[in-house]
């Protein structure tokens, strides 16, 4: 048979497992709720698998449970306070209703009955904690993305002096590969041992300047990146069989 303690003014109230209480249980804030009692298994004590103090707010349906601290012999204990309860029952207008529920494996039949109505006082001076209300997520305002803009090409005057500057240095290349004697004798010898290989490789190599020069005032690194990579592969295997012809001619002597 269940017991129930208030160890505030140390009363004592005795429950029926069949009927509920007609009087409700006060709790206050400074007061200790404990509940007693022993589960049995037909006559015998014994340790249930699941042992519950149930506590349901009668006007949102809230609920709370609490669990027995249950022995072997089947003697179990709760101890509840005001500090336990959710602070949606501190507020409640009406009892908290309490139920037990006890239940096991096997074919023992589990038990669920409301045995009392818990009557929360608090104290008007303690100011009530609420905690702040959880993070729900739902759907958000649109965001709108703001790009920057691309980069610029610099200013005409900057491109210009340096295109000069590239334009200016090839006399100089010329006057001294020419100073250091250059053989032009050899563009037939060279164009009739691989033709395909030397036509190729320089023409690889005008179609990379073209590519940069796309790159710089048309095409964006996605254009350009496909495209250098092809030609790139084009000038490797044809300057490699065009490598190769030169060396054929130095090595027979021909300069």
């Amino acid at each position: 048979m269940p017991n129930i303690r208030d160890s505030s003014n140390v009363s004592f109230c005795r429950l029926s497992p069949s009927t509920a209480l007609s009087k409700s249980v006060s709790l206050g804030g400074t007061d200790s709720l404990k509940l007693l009692l022993t589960t049995t298994d037909g006559k015998k004590a014994k340790r249930p698998h699941q042992a519950f103090l149930t506590l349901t707010d009668p006007t949102t349906g809230l609920e709370e449970s609490f669990i027995f601290n249950v022995k072997e012999s089947g003697k179990a204990k709760v101890d509840l306070t005001q500090k336990d309860l959710p602070h949606q029952f501190l507020t409640s207008s009406k009892p908290i209703s309490a139920s037990i529920v006890i239940a096991s494996f096997g074919a023992s039949e589990p038990y669920k009955s409301k045995v009392f109505d818990l009557d929360i006082a608090r104290d008007p001076n303690v100011p009530l904690a609420v905690p702040e209300k959880p993070v729900r997520y739902a759907a958000e305002q649109e965001i709108h993305h703001v790009f920057r803009e691309g980069p610029r090409s610099p200013p005409k005057i900057i491109t210009l002096v340096f295109a000069a500057a590239v334009l200016g240095a090839l006399p100089v290349l010329f006057g001294v590969w020419l100073t250091l004697g250059a053989n032009a004798d050899h563009v037939g010898k060279a164009l009739g041992g691989a033709p395909i290989s030397h036509a190729l490789f320089y023409g690889s190599v005008i179609a990379m300047e073209g590519i940069f020069f796309l790159y710089y005032t048309s095409w964006n690194l996605f254009q350009t990146l496909p495209a250098a990579a092809v030609v790139g592969a084009v000038a490797f295997l044809s300057g490699s069989r065009a490598l190769s012809e030169v060396q054929e001619r130095r090595l027979a002597g021909l300069r």
